[in-house]
Order: structure tokens, then C-alpha cells, then sequence
């Protein structure tokens, strides 16, 4: 269900508790990137080496690659580069924290200029491997060869648009335990089916609340997603006005018309009917379409007063949001733009520092945060981070996020647990981005039936690195 993701002081760890000597490690690790190379990239190599392991490990790889009567130049002192027709990254590695000095920072630039396929060793020189983050220059590979376990950095933005391609090799060295993990495909196998003996209330029930003049499409794809993520049940509330639309654009949602203002959202006094409709549900989601305003903000706090089951916040349901106190769990699902609103930052910023943002949003509300992006994270006030790699460019499109909202609303009421109900659900949306075809023009509701392929295991056999 996980696999693990270490952080540089993990695999650091892991080298002090080994048996044999870091000598054998260096060898072997030298060796499996010579046989990436080897394989995949013909022609000359230059190995651009820098100073300790990460360095040491190169000049293996360039003894294995002259060996095998590959042409082979050391680049040392950040010297000439030459033409070769591959690179291999063995600058910095895994121990890199801050931005690479002025002359490290020039060769980087100059193996990015070359317009050569890079591999990197470990991870590609600039990225922090523990968060992800790129403080200065940094080395775009197109393959990263990694030992052990994949690291935090090659998965987490914007480290992970820096790495290309993942290669993890054996080399002997086990990192157990680490604090973050890595989601795999099999986590929807946790999902609980429908038994024979289940009843649409016992499979799950979802209230889905949202929907303004303009907007309703939102709630209707979540609800639909509720649906196809096995849900037994979907209630639907939504402004009056809309019940006929509503009518026509999803049959099988039990529809709960709500009084609105005169522009066509939800005001305060909604709640009543809300919380009615919500002791027939097993998780209540929050916010697709729900506008802004001063009335639909005292709705949102009304309900996290009074709802006693699973609530998923998504859109603008999170706008302006205080912390709150619930007893039930909460789970937030931000893009970087909606996160950097609550944690009062901007967007780049917490693109620049996803990780150490979606755990301080988790402390700050004392919830559960799902961070959308092609590296969903899943964070908890007091555990590591999941990370979920299975997205793709395709779900870039409108009604994505209210897409997904409506399979963690469905994980949710079928009784996981709110890290592994928002990971679950994050991992059949990256995969229904996958199984849907072809990847060009996809909408949100061209997902529905990708959710469908995923929860039936046709993404089995897909691996998130």
C-alpha cells in the first residue's frame, strides 16, 4: 500500500547501520548507473563529478562505462564539458540543502545548455532531497538512478520536475521506517465494495452541498464522482433555482433545494435544511460551486459547528476559512492558490515549499489537508506525509478538483480514515487520468469512467515513480 520515501537523514541512517563497507556501496551504485546508461544512451558519456560520495560514485560509473569501450571523460573543478552525447550527473547528490555556489552553479548551467540527456546520480544536483525544494541552480535529467528507496525529492514539486525519470536500484542498502511514503496503487484495495447483503444506505452515503447561479455544474461532478467511487447513496443541495437543471443534468442524486439571495447563493439559513439532509449521510462535502460571499462563509461555519460526520472543504467553501474546533474528521482539499490564502502567503511560495506547507496547513486546522497537484500530498497534524504520484497533465482541466472531491466524500462515508480516504481518492484520480484515452482533450467528466477502471483494477500494474 506505501512503499518508502526517504529524506537525506534517513538514507544517511541507514549507511551508519550497514554491515559492509561504503566502499561496496560506491561500487555497486556506480555500476547500476552504468548499466542505466549503458542501456538507454548511446555514445560518449561526460561524468561531471564533484566532491564525496555523490562524486566517488561517478568516477565508478565512468570506470564501468570505459570497460564497456564507452568513450568516457572525468569532468572534475567544474571544467570543460566537451561534446559528449550523454551526461551523468555526480555533483552534489543527496546532501545538497542550500543553493550551489557561483562556480557550481555556472557548470550546472552549462550541462542545461548543452541540450544533452542528463542522468543523474541519486537525485539531480540542486534539488533538496528531504522537501523537494530547488533553492538556486538546479540539473534537468532526464533519468535519476537512486538506490535504496526513492527519495522525498524526486517525487515532491518542484524537485520532481527536475529528476525525469526515477530508476530505483538495488544496492543493499535497506531505509526502513521512514517518516514519509510513497502511495501505491494497491492502497484502493482498502476501498470497502459493496457486499451482497449492502443496502444503498449501508455502501456509503454522501451529501454533497454547493451549486450558484452559474456554477452548478460543480456539485454535479462531485456528486457523479461520489457515485462512481461506489457510493450507495448521493443527496444533492443545491440553490432552488437550480432543481430543474439539476433535474435534467444528474437523475439519480436525491436533490435538497436551499433558499439563496438574490444572486443566486446559498445564505445562512440553509443550514437547517442541510443538517436535515445530513443524518442521512455518512460524509458531507462542502463547497464545489458554493460562491462567495459574506452569507455562504457563516454557512461554512454553521456546519463545521453542527455536522457529526466527515466533512470534505473543498473550493469555496475554503475561502477566508478560520480554524475551527470539530470532533468528526475534516479534510481539506486546497489547490496551491486556495492553500496559499489560508496560510497568508502566495502562490509561489507554496509552490516553492509544498511539503512544509501542506503540514503546517494540516497543524493550523487540525485536519487532515489533501495539497491537488501532479504530486498530491495528504497531511496530518501528527504523522509523516503521503505523497500520491499518479496524476497527470490531463487533469489540468475545469471541474478536476471537484472531480475529486466527490471520491473523497464516497472513500470517506464508506469508513476510512480521513489520510487514507483523501490518499485513496487521490490515487484513483490520478489513475482514471491515466486509463482515460487519449490523454489530449480530456474534461472533468471524461474522468467518471477512469474512476470506474481504477477501483476495478486496471491501474494495478501502474507504479507513481
Amino acid at each position: 500500500m506505501f512503499a518508502p520515501l526517504a529524506t537525506a537523514g534517513e538514507v544517511r541512517a541507514a549507511e551508519e547501520a550497514y554491515d559492509g563497507s561504503l566502499d561496496e556501496l560506491m561500487e555497486r551504485a556506480g555500476a547500476a548507473v552504468a548499466q542505466v546508461v549503458l542501456g538507454r544512451f548511446p555514445g560518449s558519456v561526460a561524468v561531471v563529478c564533484g566532491h564525496g560520495n555523490n562524486g566517488g560514485d561517478g568516477k565508478v560509473c565512468a570506470r564501468v562505462l570505459g570497460a564497456a569501450g564507452r568513450d568516457v571523460t572525468v569532468v572534475e573543478g567544474f571544467g570543460e564539458l566537451g561534446d559528449p552525447d550523454v551526461i551523468v550527473d555526480a555533483l552534489f547528490g543527496i546532501g545538497l540543502k542550500d543553493a550551489p555556489r557561483e562556480d557550481a552553479a555556472r557548470m550546472i548551467e552549462r550541462v542545461n545548455a548543452s541540450g544533452k540527456p542528463v542522468v543523474a546520480i541519486d537525485i539531480a544536483s540542486g534539488v533538496d532531497a528531504s522537501s523537494g525544494e530547488i533553492p538556486g541552480a538546479v540539473v534537468r535529467a532526464e533519468v535519476t538512478v537512486t538506490f535504496g528507496s526513492a527519495k522525498v525529492g524526486h517525487l515532491v514539486s518542484p524537485g520532481r520536475g527536475a529528476c525525469g525519470q526515477i530508476h530505483v536500484a538495488d544496492i543493499g542498502l535497506d531505509v526502513p521506517g521512514t517518516e514519509h511514503r510513497l502511495v501505491q496503487a494497491r492502497i484502493l484495495d482498502t476501498v470497502p465494495a459493496k457486499a451482497p447483503s449492502s443496502t444503498k444506505y449501508r455502501a456509503g452515503a454522501v451529501l454533497v452541498v454547493g451549486g450558484s447561479r452559474g456554477m452548478i455544474g460543480a456539485p454535479v461532478l462531485t456528486a457523479k464522482a461520489a457515485f462512481r467511487a461506489d457510493a450507495g447513496y448521493v443527496l444533492l443541495a443545491a440553490p432552488e433555482s437550480a432543481l430543474p437543471t439539476l433535474e435534467s443534468l444528474i437523475l439519480e442524486a436525491v436533490k435538497v433545494p436551499l433558499p439563496e439571495d438574490s444572486l443566486g447563493r446559498l445564505v445562512p439559513r440553509a443550514a437547517d435544511s442541510i443538517l436535515e439532509a445530513a443524518t442521512r449521510a455518512d460524509a458531507v462535502a462542502i463547497g464545489p460551486g458554493l460562491g462567495r460571499s459574506e452569507g455562504t462563509r457563516e454557512l461554512v461555519r454553521v456546519l463545521l459547528e453542527n455536522l457529526t460526520v466527515p466533512v470534505v472543504l473543498d473550493a469555496d467553501a475554503l475561502f477566508d476559512l478560520d480554524p475551527f474546533e470539530r470532533r468528526a474528521p475534516t479534510i481539506l482539499t486546497p489547490h496551491a492558490g486556495e492553500l496559499a490564502r489560508l496560510l497568508g502567503t502566495d502562490t509561489d511560495d507554496i509552490e516553492a515549499h509544498r511539503l512544509e506547507a501542506v503540514r503546517r496547513a494540516a497543524v493550523r486546522f487540525g485536519s487532515t489537508v489533501l495539497l491537488k497537484g501532479p504530486d498530491t500530498l495528504v497531511a496530518t497534524p501528527r504523522e509523516g506525509v503521503l505523497v500520491c504520484g499518479f496524476g497527470r497533465a490531463s487533469l489540468a482541466t475545469a471541474g478536476s478538483g471537484d472531480v475529486l472531491t466527490g471520491i473523497v466524500a464516497s472513500f470517506a462515508a464508506k469508513g476510512l480514515e480521513p489520510s487514507l480516504a483523501a490518499a485513496a481518492a487521490a490515487t484513483a484520480h490520478g489513475l482514471a487520468s491515466q486509463l482515460v484515452e487519449p490523454q489530449r482533450g480530456v474534461v472533468a467528466s471524461d474522468l467518471l469512467h477512469g474512476i470506474r477502471l481504477a477501483l476495478a483494477g486496471a491501474g494495478a500494474g501502474i507504479s507513481p515513480v
